[in-house]
C-alpha cells in the first residue's frame, strides 16, 4: 500500500513555485536575523511550521512585537502586530523584492523601528510559474516530514536542536548534538565544534536536483557510510557525505513515514556509537 501522507511531486510541476517559495521565505528569516540575538547553530534564523505554512513566530522587537507568516495552503504572506494590526498578499508568483518593500512600510507604519530593519531583497525577478496547488503540496510534504522528524527527536535524550525550516538551503531539518567538542577545533566556535548529526528533508539543490531526505554526521566517523541502509535508501557522496532516500522513492514504499522513521533511527543509534562520548 502506497502511504499518501507525502503527496506527490511531479519534476518539472512543482519547482518554480518551490524558487518562489524559497526566495519568499528568506524575507521572514531576515527579520528574524535582524530582530532575534544569536543562538548557537543560528537556531534563531530557523522557521518554524505552523497549521497552514511557516512561521517566524512570535519576534520580540519592542517597541512592536510581531509575527510573520507563510501560507502555504492558501498561498498568502500573512504578518500580526501584538497590537492587532493585520497585513496580508496573495502569492501569485511576484519578486520577492515587492513582497519585502510591502511588508516593510507595513511594520514601519506599525512602529518597527528602522535599525530593526532588514536589507530588502535586491532581486525583481518574479516568478512566472507559481501554482498555489503545488505551493499546498509543498506544504504537505513538509508537514508530512515534520511528523517524523518529530517523532525522531522525542525519544532523543540528548540535545537537539529546533525542527526549523531553513530560507537558505529551503530544508527542513533537524540538529543532534552528540556532546563534548572537537579536539582541535574552537570551541567557542559551535558550527565547527560541536559533534552532530543532521536529519532533514529538501526539495532539491545544486548537488541533487529532485526532493530527497537525508542524514549527515560531524565529523564523518570512518566507516559510517558503509553502514547498512534499508532497501530504497543510499550513501551519496558527491558534494556531500550523507544518507539520501529520494522522495520519488520512498513515497513508492509502504508506510512511507515508518521506513523513514526507521531508517533515520537506525543512524541515529548509529551515530551515538561512533561520535558520543
Amino acid at each position: 500500500m502506497t502511504d499518501h501522507g507525502f503527496p506527490g511531486l511531479v519534476a518539472g510541476e512543482f519547482e518554480n513555485t518551490r524558487d518562489a517559495l524559497q526566495a519568499y521565505s528568506k524575507i521572514l528569516g531576515d527579520y528574524l536575523k535582524a530582530c532575534r540575538a544569536r543562538r548557537k547553530h543560528w537556531w534563531h534564523a530557523s522557521l518554524r511550521l505552523s497549521l497552514h505554512g511557516a512561521t517566524t513566530g512570535v519576534v520580540y522587537a519592542g517597541p512592536l512585537d510581531f509575527e510573520i507568516e507563510l501560507d502555504l495552503r492558501t498561498s498568502q504572506l500573512i504578518a500580526r502586530t501584538a497590537r492587532g494590526e493585520h497585513w496580508t498578499r496573495v502569492l501569485h508568483g511576484q519578486p520577492a523584492a515587492t513582497l519585502a518593500t510591502e511588508l516593510q512600510a507595513f511594520l514601519v507604519d506599525a512602529g518597527l523601528p528602522s535599525a530593526r530593519l532588514p536589507a530588502p531583497p535586491v532581486s525583481e525577478t518574479g516568478f512566472s510559474g507559481y501554482s498555489s496547488e503545488q505551493a499546498s503540496r509543498l506544504g504537505r510534504a513538509l508537514a508530512t516530514t515534520a511528523v517524523v522528524l518529530d517523532r525522531l527527536r522525542a525519544a532523543i535524550r540528548e540535545e537537539a536542536g529546533p525542527i526549523g525550516l531553513w530560507p537558505h538551503h529551503f530544508d527542513l531539518a533537524m540538529l543532534w548534538l552528540a556532546g563534548g567538542k572537537i579536539e582541535g577545533q574552537d570551541p567557542a566556535d559551535e558550527e565547527f565544534a560541536d559533534r552532530q548529526m543532521n536529519f532533514g528533508f529538501t526539495f532539491g539543490d545544486s548537488m541533487l536536483s529532485e526532493p530527497y531526505f537525508y542524514a549527515t554526521a560531524y565529523p564523518l566517523p570512518e566507516g559510517f557510510p558503509e553502514t547498512a541502509l534499508v532497501d530504497g535508501a543510499e550513501w551519496y557522496r558527491e558534494g556531500f557525505t550523507g544518507m539520501v532516500w529520494r522522495y520519488a522513492s520512498l513515497r513508492e514504499g509502504p508506510d512511507a513515514a515508518a521506513a523513514l522513521l526507521a531508517q533515520w533511527q537506525a543512524l541515529l543509534d548509529e551515530g551515538r556509537r561512533r561520535l558520543g562520548d
